[in-house]
């Protein structure tokens, strides 16, 4: 006896004709409430991020606080071992002596500043992601070439595969496929 595995659905994928019919039906997206769709192109498009209503990343304030947190850390680890806990005079310098402390200060900052550019970039990114449906469409590999595609994502609030297709015909989509998991 087979184990057949039920499908679901994990969006729905659409070519374009050019740039700017993608940032058309981008925009499209955007007004009509969709905040769960990705446009791909072989190349970057002027005035995408806008069309799509994409926000600034969060990640420069991450990797910022995080790297004042690491120089903090450093400067603080210093005072704590050279001016509390074992307090040595060398060479007639004050316990709390900082310019001796500024190499080890900016490498933490440096340290904690690049871990959490990496770790907050993929999460942020939601990454690693294996395998995205997308790239099980034969249509799909035209985006490294000539290929201008949208993919709306089916956990969007306002996924409903019928009219999602109405708007994606409406708006010149060629090759609409839905995507399974």
């Amino acid at each position: 006896m087979m184990n057949s595995a039920v499908k679901k659905t994990a969006g729905i994928l659409a070519e374009f004709e050019n740039p700017a019919a993608l940032i058309d039906i981008a925009r499209k997206l955007r007004d009509s409430g969709y905040k769960r769709f990705d446009c791909h192109s072989p190349f970057p498009i002027h005035g995408m991020d806008s069309a799509m209503g994409a926000k600034r990343s969060p990640l420069g304030w991450i990797v910022g606080s995080l790297a004042i947190c690491g120089a903090l850390g450093g400067i603080l680890l210093q005072w704590w071992t050279s001016a509390v806990n074992y307090p040595l005079v060398i060479a007639g310098k004050p316990f709390f002596s900082y310019p001796a402390f500024v190499p080890v200060t900016f490498g933490m900052a440096v340290l904690l500043g690049a871990i959490s550019a990496v770790v907050g970039m993929l999460a942020l990114s939601r990454l690693p992601m294996l395998n995205h449906p997308a790239f099980n469409s034969e249509r799909f590999a035209k985006v490294t070439d000539d290929g201008f595609f949208v993919c709306i994502d089916s956990t969007d609030k306002l996924f409903d595969q019928d009219m999602i297709v109405s708007l994606l015909e409406s708006s010149g989509g060629t090759n609409i496929e839905v995507l399974e998991d």
